[in-house]
């Protein structure tokens, strides 16, 4: 009736209601003229003001009784129905049996409990019909005839099933696994039929599934299922969560209170199957509050079905895990993880029945890490860091240990081949003689100048022995011998370590000396100022290499007769070298360089006064 129609029958309806019997008669037909529907809504409202039944014209007592007993009277006959007994009720609805006699049947009669308190639900009851009316399954109750009493009350009458839930028919006959699987493939066929048609049921559970006798399957309850084409219908602002949901079945954005669409369904229906692997509900959420219930089903994973207590005959091993991967993909809480249909699930069910492998796959470790990481990241983010500290200073120590053990294993190496080197130079012509006793020491040096050639494949070696020689032949007065080998040192040093080291430095030093014996101050002091600065560069002032520079760099100035600067280049390396830390051979050759600087200064007063006597 659209609202210009509904008008006109309202102010009719006002009209008429305070005239007379006669005159009513005379005016309905004057104004409603051929129009025999309009004639027929006044005259019912006319009949319905008559025999007072209205909602505010009732009596207080009765109603609250009405609504105690929440059971709405059923009349013995509808139609060519005979009602006989009260076979069930549900939160919208009673069920009777009712046999129609003249074909010897049995139907089903569903009549909505207390239509006149909500629209809402008289809208719901209405929307199961229009839903049972398009589905037409062998494994969904069929819709035969619907209607509503005078008093308003909506009725429907559907096929009768005369049978038990699916989880109590599975328990009592003890079926097996495959058999269980068999029944609910006729389960995932109704529901996808449903689907194909845009109906999502909403409420699937195994007291809206029964089975009869013969084994058959019946889908039954569309009372709170709801179009495709309306999900993104906003639902009524005080419609709570937990009302028109069974909440041990539910999905966990139904739960949350969000928009659902297949994945619903197919929640439900993993909470099915693994009711029925497992003999129990993968939640218990029996007695418990809201909050309690939302907890449990948004908290942690459920067992796995195989270890949660298997039902009916015992799988393979093999065979569990695929059912556990079943199960458990049908009721994942990411509805992005889950089955895309009920189609998919029942094509595993399937392809297990018929022994091949799954579509479905197992949570991978990389899946189940990044939910992990999503779910904790501050933790992970902090942990993370730790760790990555830990590694850095393990790492670097590593590293420092590393090298300074392959210092180690170097320098043992060059001390072991040195020592070698020097008992050859012992070696007379027989062996087994022992050393000749008129070696000479320029002999023994010319001869470990021609071992050291040898080392070529030895640079390291090479050139300390070059070094080494060098500075033998520095002593023995042979200053060209002693330039040259110096030279092939500082060469090599460079070549092995680049043109700055500790090395190259104490060549840089050796070589400054050399030429202060030479008296050729200018190089010599250059090269001694360059020797002590780049040791300095590599090496802390209190280390023996940079005294000993220092000490090197005093001698020359001194040769050189800058006796000012050569006096605050020692007495600075006598404040540097610190006793506590200082080796015993450092402190000796301190305690030489202060001798020795004693002994410049009186040097240097007695030049003064034999000058001052000359004069």
């Amino acid at each position: 009736m659209d609202p210009e129609q509904y008008e006109r029958v309202l102010r009719l309806f006002h009209q008429a209601v305070d005239l007379p019997e006669p005159d009513r008669r005379a005016f309905l037909a004057r104004e409603c003229g051929d129009d025999e529907a309009l004639l027929g809504q006044v005259t019912k409202m006319l009949a319905g003001d008559a025999r007072g039944d209205e909602l505010l014209d009732r009596n207080v007592g009765d109603l609250a009784g009405q609504l105690i007993s929440g059971t709405p009277a059923a009349p013995d006959r509808l139609g060519p129905y005979t009602i006989t007994t009260l076979i069930g009720e549900g939160g919208m609805g009673v069920v009777y049996a009712a046999v129609r006699e003249d074909l010897g049947t049995v139907a089903a009669v569903k009549i909505l409990r207390d239509a006149w308190v909500s629209p809402e639900r008289r809208d719901r009851f209405a929307a199961e019909q229009r839903t049972l009316a398009q589905l037409n399954h062998p494994h969904i109750a069929r819709l035969y005839d619907a209607g509503a009493f005078p008093d308003g009350t909506p009725w429907i009458v559907m096929e009768f099933v005369d049978g038990v839930p699916l989880t109590e028919y599975c328990r009592t006959h003890a079926l097996s696994i495959r058999d269980r699987l068999r029944l609910f493939r006729d389960v995932c066929d109704a529901v996808q039929h449903a689907h194909r048609h845009l109906v999502l049921h909403r409420d699937l559970k195994p007291s809206n599934i029964l089975v009869t006798n013969e084994g058959r399957v019946k889908l039954l309850d569309f009372g709170i299922a709801k179009s495709l084409d309306s999900l993104n219908t906003p639902a009524p602002a005080t419609q709570t969560g937990l009302r028109l949901m069974t909440p041990a079945y539910a999905s966990p954005e139904r739960i949350r209170g969000v928009a659902v669409g297949i994945d619903a369904d197919v929640y439900s229906l993993g909470v099915i199957l693994y009711e029925l692997l497992a003999g129990k509900l993968p939640f218990e959420i029996a007695n418990r509050t809201p909050g309690e219930v939302e907890a449990q089903i948004l908290g942690p994973e459920p067992e796995r079905p195989s270890a949660a207590g298997r039902s009916g005959e015992r799988a393979g091993t093999s065979a569990w895990a695929d059912l556990d991967v079943l199960c458990l993909t049908a009721m994942h809480r990411d509805a992005e993880r889950r089955y895309a249909t009920v189609e998919a699930l029942a094509r595993d069910i399937d392809r297990f029945l018929g022994g091949e492998p799954l579509e479905a796959q197992p949570d991978t470790f990389r899946y189940r890490l990044g939910k992990f990481v999503r779910r904790r990241k501050r933790e992970v983010i902090a942990a993370a860091a730790v760790f990555v500290a830990i590694t850095a200073l393990v790492t670097f120590y590593t590293i420092r240990l590393t090298v300074a053990r392959n210092d180690a294993v170097t320098y043992a190496t060059r001390a072991q081949r040195i020592q070698k080197f020097i008992l050859n130079l012992f070696e007379g012509g027989d062996p087994e003689a022992g050393p000749s006793d008129k070696l000479l020491v320029a002999t023994l040096v010319d001869r470990g100048v021609q071992e050291a050639r040898t080392l070529g494949n030895e640079p390291a070696v090479q050139a300390d022995l070059y070094q080494t020689l060098g500075s033998i032949y520095q002593k023995l007065g042979n200053f060209n011998r002693s330039d040259e080998l110096l030279g092939e040192a500082l060469t090599r040093r460079q070549a092995i370590h680049g043109s700055s080291s500790p090395d190259v430095a104490e060549t840089l030093t050796s070589r400054g000396l050399l030429f202060a014996d030479k008296a050729q101050f200018d190089e010599a002091e250059r090269l001694a100022r360059e020797g002590l600065a780049m040791t300095r560069q590599h090496l802390p002032d209190t280390d023996p290499a940079v005294l000993r520079a220092m000490i090197a760099l005093g001698k020359v100035l001194s040769d050189r007769g800058k006796y000012d600067a050569a006096i605050e280049t020692l007495d600075e390396a006598v404040r540097r070298q610190t006793p506590t830390n200082a080796e015993p051979q450092e402190r000796a050759s301190s305690s030489r360089a202060s001798t020795w600087r004693a002994a410049e200064r009186l040097s240097t007063r007695a030049s003064i006064v034999r000058f001052a006597a000359v004069w």
